[in-house]
């Protein structure tokens, strides 16, 4: 889990969608893939409060720490946040409720929220997760189920349904450790749809503050543009690629 934790911040590189409506025809612009691709850094601070259960042993049944407590069901345990502090900045309140699928070969779960407040973002929905050795040697796995809300500050709201997985391979220090990322997903706001469908693996080092190399389709009210993130160089430029072959290079952060 606290892999996972740190792979949301190399995912703020590979978020965007599409949708099969017939409305606006424009294309997606660049700035609206910025907001896409900040989109993955709200709905990783989900994963970021399962990380802070996890690293601080959530099996227990009792107080992990001062600001939350966690309680053994029959299936799993519920986890109470009061103002808790998580990453220096974000307050986190509410209860979640953790239950574990039995009789799988990977370690599968299902963490639900309803009216979970991450600072001034309100959650509901629920999130699964399975974990396992990846198809590579020295290599982990996690895959992660969404149908969750995200309601902001400014009351508008984020809508996430989709698969993504995550394979970490282990390389001799974490710099040289890989994250590559697959899967689809959407992601509904401003009265859009946008439809996610990784192309060719997303991949990221844990050196990199973006990722590196792999191609994201992302289509928006019946169009859709692919994201090429670059040939591994460690940088933070990905080329748009629109319907008529043009392309536009575009930052990804700092």
């Amino acid at each position: 889990m606290a892999f996972l934790a740190v792979a949301t911040s190399l995912m703020l590189s590979c978020s965007t969608d599409s949708d099969s409506k017939q409305g606006d025809k424009t294309p997606l612009s660049q700035a609206e893939l910025h907001t896409i691709l900040q989109t993955d850094d709200v709905s990783g601070s989900v994963d970021m409060v399962m990380a802070e259960l996890y690293s601080n042993d959530s099996s227990t049944g009792k107080i992990a720490s001062e600001c939350y407590e966690v309680v053994n069901t029959d299936k799993g345990f519920t986890a109470t946040f009061n103002n808790c502090v998580l990453n220096t900045t974000d307050n986190v309140n509410g209860t979640l409720n953790v239950v574990y699928e039995t009789g799988s070969q990977q370690a599968v779960f299902t963490a639900t929220f309803s009216d979970f407040y991450i600072g001034d973002i309100k959650v509901n929905g629920s999130r699964t997760y399975s974990i396992g050795a990846g198809a590579a040697q020295n290599s982990v796995e996690f895959t992660v189920v969404s149908d969750i809300e995200l309601v902001l500050a400014d009351e508008s709201v984020i809508e996430e349904v989709g698969t993504k997985t995550l394979a970490f391979t282990f390389g001799e220090t974490l710099e040289t450790s890989t994250l590559a990322i697959t899967g689809n997903w959407t992601i509904e706001m401003d009265g859009n749809t946008y439809v996610l469908e990784v192309d060719e693996d997303l991949v990221g080092t844990f050196g990199c503050d973006n990722l590196v190399s792999g191609l994201l389709y992302v289509g928006k009210n019946g169009l859709g543009v692919t994201v090429d993130f670059g040939d591994g160089s460690c940088d933070n430029l990905a080329t748009i690629i629109y319907p008529d072959d043009t392309h536009e290079e575009i930052t990804l952060g700092d």
